[in-house]
């Protein structure tokens, strides 16, 4: 790939993903392989959707079958090495940040249960929202050590007190 594409992929990739702000190593693949295994439940009951007359249906399980194609897309490339993009678009979702993927995996599973409600719909659609869950919770961050959490308790106790002192001597 050479001229101007070639260069801006290059200084592209050289960039840092978003995701390496504060996942750990084993975290980043726990959601990369739920939503893996979101796409194969995705495809498999997308499929199984698409086998009936009900036109929503028909519409939910195409539906189903895009996210797991996206799902792959996005968090699996080696398995779309067909696809000329893949590696681009990947880079792109990478950089994207955790709470953008939970908000665009949790909406994408979403839709099909809007469509149709149906119990395939809902175990097909569980993982792949599963997905969303594990990027948002790692969007919210690291919980905070208990001692740094009672420094800032007693500095709120000891402002409330001294609040509570004022007031009793204007009073006065």
């Amino acid at each position: 790939m050479s001229g101007p594409g070639g260069a801006a992929a290059a200084s592209a990739s050289s960039a840092p993903p978003a995701q390496e702000e504060g996942m750990t190593w084993w975290y980043r693949w726990l959601c990369r392989l739920s939503g893996v295994l979101g796409a194969v439940s995705c495809a498999i009951s997308g499929l199984f959707n698409c086998i009936t007359i009900h036109p929503l249906n028909i519409a939910a399980g195409v539906w189903m079958i895009m996210n797991a194609f996206i799902l792959l897309l996005c968090e699996a490339p080696f398995c779309c090495q067909f696809i000329e993009f893949a590696n681009m678009v990947a880079e792109k979702v990478d950089r994207l940040r955790s709470w953008q993927k939970a908000v665009f995996y949790c909406g994408m599973a979403v839709v099909p249960i809007v469509i149709s409600l149906t119990l395939t719909t809902l175990l097909g659609n569980a993982i792949a929202f599963a997905t969303g869950v594990l990027y948002g919770l790692s969007a919210l961050g690291k919980k905070g050590d208990a001692i740094s959490y009672a420094r800032i308790q007693q500095q709120r106790q000891q402002v409330d007190e001294e609040k509570l002192a004022e007031t009793l001597e204007g009073e006065l």
